[in-house]
């Protein structure tokens, strides 16, 4: 998570949606600057809203502009899976290594998710709070550019953004039912995604 007092503006770490490459590259010119512990780092509306908010709102009587960015939610989960896949992961009983991605989306739509399956959800993530802490700016991982041109208007010119932390490479399809289950399953996420996924939106 990154904050920009001046600018009145914070950039939420959605795991896997290059937040590890905003954060190094616009890190040097935030306030603040969260890179742990994870649970911190990413922290969510509703953690953001419960414990970075109230300084900015008690202390300098100000409210922040919270920015965020989304993926495809099959491409989403397929990230996690290759990144869960990694050699690192032999052994760890959260390895996607000797699991399909069927399984693994499957295993992700069950009410209560074993742990290699247990990765967290986009729309929870964003989740507007009752007091109205919410995303003010919300941008699709696969328009970059409406990203970058947003965060150069705010924040000025931007360094070169490098890639970071990228899952390995990997070929992933879905099933027809398996998909179906998915999109039936977390219809709001797919339902936010696509409020967002063109460019002009």
């Amino acid at each position: 998570m990154l904050v920009f007092f001046k600018q009145r503006l914070v950039i939420l770490a959605m795991p896997k949606t290059g937040s590890t490459a905003l954060e190094a590259a616009l890190g040097p010119q935030a306030d603040l600057t969260v890179t742990g512990p994870p649970a911190l780092k990413h922290a969510p509306v509703y953690r953001y809203n419960r414990f970075f908010r109230p300084m900015y709102d008690k202390v300098c009587g100000v409210e922040l502009d919270l920015v965020a960015v989304m993926r495809e939610p099959v491409s989403w989960l397929g990230s996690w899976y290759r990144y869960r896949r990694r050699p690192q992961m032999q052994g760890h009983p959260d390895s996607t290594q000797d699991i399909s991605f069927d399984t693994f989306v499957d295993a992700y739509c069950q009410g209560k998710r074993p742990g290699f399956a247990d990765v967290g959800s986009q729309e929870k993530f964003l989740e507007p709070q009752p007091n109205g802490c919410r995303v003010h700016h919300l941008f699709a991982y696969e328009n970059r550019a409406a990203l970058l041109e947003f965060l150069q208007e705010r924040l000025g010119p931007l360094p070169d953004i490098p890639t970071l932390n990228v899952s390995p490479e990997m070929e992933l399809r879905l099933s027809p039912e398996v998909e179906a289950k998915f999109r039936h399953k977390h219809a709001r996420t797919f339902e936010l995604y696509e409020s967002i996924r063109s460019p002009s939106a």
